[in-house]
């Protein structure tokens, strides 16, 4: 510990914890292979809590329900003290057609664990959930931990942890669990959708009648796919536009069509919100442009925050995810960490290294035996 951090807080690595055992580790893995066996894509994961709230009973761990979210606080909670939120999710989606395993059998196998939802998020998930359990009845915490398994991630639903956290108690910090190799993604892209549409004239196509308003989409697109916003962001590179999607409501061969949809994936860096993004595009084309949302927006951790601070010291990498998760809709800091690799999320035949959930325990109880607590909390 520096003089500079005695000066700030208390250090949690004081109390004398007991590392996690080989047991944390075993119970993970049964834990994580209940979730693969368990369909439960985003909105369905009624099966998945269950299993969830079943393995808190039986470790004696009072945790709480709320729609397809289920929760639980320390034993010895103290509202006085700071606050960090656990939190990862247990839906996902749904197996793509290249599996060439059956998705809902969790299979070992060569060091790995294959298996829809064993990567994005059941390992961060579970090694989460093990390490809250380890410190569950320690009297000593010198900050509070709140555990939170929520649904709907895999589609930014409004049911997940947006729904719970006015529900929690007041939270200071959060650890979001994805995978990321055990990096730390200290800042990532908001995700920022466009619903646009061309408008023409009908018009009969042998006799060259109307406005044609394929042609106004696809100048518009034109535009998209090469303009470059001038702010580059150190952690999370430019802004990137992508049109992912574009159609008519004319079926006919021979009608010019009066109207073209069609929608804009944009991943926002830091350096712009949402709002001068969308002012750019409507200046810059001709078509009409609603934005769908705008509650995805670009997050960013500060180096000086005691969850980085304590990864440092553990010489974790730090990087900027182009990704998006729940840490988007957090109102506090939060870091996003976890065992796995983004690369193989929604990927055929779905796999965690089994040493990568071993890692992911002893990473996350290491960042919360480091971290810090601020004086003023």
């Amino acid at each position: 510990m520096t003089s500079e951090q005695n000066q700030k807080g208390t250090p949690s690595q004081g109390a004398g914890w007991l590392t996690p055992g080989p047991e944390v580790c075993t119970d993970a893995m049964a834990l994580l292979k209940q979730l693969i066996g368990t369909p439960s894509f985003s909105k369905e994961e009624n099966g998945t809590a269950d299993i969830l709230q079943e393995f808190f009973a039986n470790k004696n761990i009072e945790a709480n329900r709320s729609l397809n979210n289920v929760w639980a606080t320390n034993k010895y909670f103290d509202p006085a003290k700071y606050t960090i939120l656990l939190n990862s999710h247990h839906d996902t989606v749904k197996p793509n057609a290249g599996y060439t395993i059956d998705p809902f059998t969790p299979l070992e196998s060569e060091g790995r664990l294959y298996g829809l939802g064993s990567n994005d998020a059941g390992g961060a998930l579970v090694s989460l959930i093990c390490v809250f359990s380890h410190l569950y009845f320690k009297m000593d915490l010198p900050f509070n931990l709140v555990i939170a398994a929520t649904a709907e991630e895999e589609i930014s639903g409004h049911n997940g942890v947006e729904y719970l956290l006015p529900l929690l108690p007041n939270i200071d910090c959060g650890i979001v669990g994805e995978p990321t190799l055990m990096k730390m993604a200290v800042a990532e892209k908001g995700l920022f959708v466009l619903d646009c549409t061309a408008k023409g004239k009908a018009g009969h196509a042998a006799r060259n009648e109307g406005k044609n308003a394929i042609y106004i989409a696809i100048k518009d697109i034109d535009w998209i796919s090469t303009f470059e916003f001038e702010k580059n962001s150190t952690l999370l590179g430019p802004v990137h536009m992508a049109v992912t999607s574009i159609e008519t409501a004319n079926k006919a061969h021979n009608i010019v069509p009066s109207a073209c949809s069609f929608i804009v994936d944009i991943r926002v860096n830091e350096l712009y919100t949402f709002e001068e993004v969308l002012q750019t595009v409507k200046e810059n084309v001709e078509s009409e442009v609603r934005p769908r949302s705008t509650r995805l927006r670009p997050t960013f951790i500060a180096d000086t925050h005691p969850l980085i601070l304590a990864g440092n010291c553990l010489k974790l990498e730090s990087y900027g995810s182009p990704t998006c998760s729940d840490k988007a809709l957090m109102a506090f800091p939060s870091l996003k960490i976890g065992p796995g690799d983004s690369a193989r999320s929604h990927s055929a035949d779905e796999y965690i290294f089994i040493d990568e959930i071993e890692q992911g325990i002893k990473g996350y109880f290491n960042i919360l035996n480091n971290l810090v607590v601020p004086k003023n909390m």
